[in-house]
């Protein structure tokens, strides 16, 4: 047979070879793995014994302390294939100095930089005997920190050992070697002169990615992301054949009701769904988990014809209380103000009533959202069960405000985007670092702009490893996912320079 050919056979082994080193290498047993090295471990103290002599001189007291100390550097990274989220935690990180006291801790060289904010006492940095605990510290392939440990007893070079437990993976030591690197590149000039005699194979494309599984998964939730997870579902089920992604979008607080019901009547506890909520779940689910995904930006809306552009928080609130009734009184038309909201399961309401109103909204008066069915109520008030409705319903009504996830309501026409405290609504103006200007291209001179939210991924209970619920999420922090997320205009919790803000929302 002529496709049995000695270059072909040399050319599938030198393959195989390089597939087998990197499995062995990279992937055994787990895919996430955390490496840890000490870097250094040095005297300082003024402790003259064998092998301590001419530690340091000049540098420290002759406190008893210090007489016998020594300065430990060690280095904690992801050296795996697959990054690490908090969440990935089921025991946290534990650094363990074998007969030695810790004195103190210091993070040093964290790369990315962002990787500081999480490493503070404040997050549950703390040593205590000879052990330094360390935060859940999300980690992206690649990411390190280390610690710089003041210790006292005990001897130069003994044990030290980083202790936890990660989810589909494993803690281990290691160490710069140039043997794999080597390897790899001998294998790699070996394809290519392979190539070169030419083989003339063709390879298969890509493998399907390590977050694929089988099966079917309700999404249910948020209105406000559902055009998001469609499109992160479509883009699932083209990677992942035999998947099947199916949206029921019902509101946050909807969405968290049924899935909690789900996982009650399931028997195994884990039921093939997620509930995505904006901002966190409600007391009361002490069952779920919640995972952070993206922040998302609302806005306030007006219709085009009340002459509004700018309102600060203050007039905003008498608006929704009832003591502004008409628009001339903060310098708009002369035109009644009508109030359109989301009902009572609607993340997107929640938010607006706790990062903006800082209170409840009034009780509802009106159906058509354009006379007053109740004459004894202060404002006219009506509600809508999705963004879209409510963006239907402002454009609609004069006088009319609502409000609505930022990239529906900036396609919408008829409406105006309110600018709150004079800080349009916009990624780069959330947060008290704002470094852009606001999407009309006024630079932002205002507040921070106060009205966003973490979108959350919630499961019942911690779902297993190789369920089509763990791939999924998996996937939300996968690169194609998080293209999907900026392009709909919000911010991946994934992505390294988002994860404060994510944790902190």
């Amino acid at each position: 047979m002529e496709w049995l050919s000695a270059e072909t056979v040399l050319g599938t082994l030198g393959i195989v070879a390089t597939v087998a080193v990197l499995a062995y290498d990279r992937l055994r047993p787990g895919r996430r793995r955390i490496g840890y090295r000490v870097q250094m471990d040095t005297a300082i103290g003024a402790d003259t014994r064998p092998g301590r002599a001419g530690a340091r001189l000049g540098l420290f007291g002759d406190d008893r302390e210090l007489t016998d100390a020594t300065l430990v550097l060690l280095r904690i990274e992801n050296d795996g294939v697959k990054d690490i989220s908090r969440a990935d935690y089921e025991v946290p990180l534990c650094a363990v100095f074998t007969g030695r006291r810790v004195l103190g801790v210091a993070v040093t060289d964290p790369s990315p930089p962002g990787l500081m904010e999480r490493l503070t006492p404040e997050n549950g940095l703390r040593y205590e005997g000879g052990r330094v605990h360390v935060p859940h510290v999300p980690l992206n392939t690649g990411d390190h920190f280390k610690l710089l440990v003041l210790l006292t007893g005990g001897g130069l070079n003994g044990d030290v050992r980083l202790e936890g437990t990660v989810n589909e993976g494993r803690i281990r030591p290691n160490r710069q070697y140039r043997g794999p690197r080597v390897l790899y590149l001998g294998l790699a000039a070996f394809l290519i002169l392979i190539t070169g005699i030419g083989t003339g194979m063709q390879l298969e494309g890509p493998p399907p990615p390590l977050e694929c599984a089988t099966g079917e998964l309700t999404v249910l939730g948020s209105t406000a992301f559902a055009p998001v997870l469609e499109e992160v579902g479509r883009a699932y089920e083209e990677d992942c054949e035999g998947a099947r992604i199916t949206l029921a979008a019902e509101g946050s607080l909807g969405g968290i009701r049924r899935l909690d019901s789900l996982g009650r009547a399931a028997k195994d506890g884990a039921p093939p769904a997620v509930a995505l909520s904006d901002g966190p779940a409600p007391d009361g689910y002490p069952r779920l988990r919640a995972h952070p995904v993206a922040v998302t930006v609302f806005a306030v809306v007006v219709n085009e014809r009340t002459g509004v552009r700018d309102i600060s928080t203050a007039d905003l609130r008498r608006l929704y209380s009832g003591e502004v009734r008409n628009w001339r009184e903060v310098g708009g038309a002369d035109l009644p103000v009508s109030l359109v909201s989301r009902d009572s399961e609607s993340g997107t309401r929640s938010a607006f009533q706790r990062r903006v109103l800082d209170g409840f909204e009034p009780g509802v008066s009106s159906g058509d959202c354009r006379r007053r069915d109740d004459p004894r109520a202060r404002v006219l008030r009506c509600e809508r069960g999705d963004t879209r409705q409510v963006l239907e319903t402002v454009r609609r009504v004069p006088g009319a405000i609502g409000y609505a996830e930022l990239r529906a309501a900036t396609g919408t026409g008829g409406v105006t985007l309110l600018r709150l405290d004079g800080t349009a609504p916009d990624t780069g103006a959330i947060g008290p670092d704002r470094r852009q200007s606001g999407r009309d291209g006024r630079e932002a001179t205002g507040k921070p702009y106060p009205y966003w939210e973490v979108e959350y991924a919630h499961t019942y209970t911690q779902p297993p490893a190789d369920s089509l619920t763990s791939k999924f999420l998996d996937y939300l922090g996968g690169g194609t996912a998080q293209n999907i997320l900026r392009t709909h205009g919000l911010l991946p919790c994934a992505a390294p320079v988002n994860q404060a803000l994510c944790h902190r929302g």
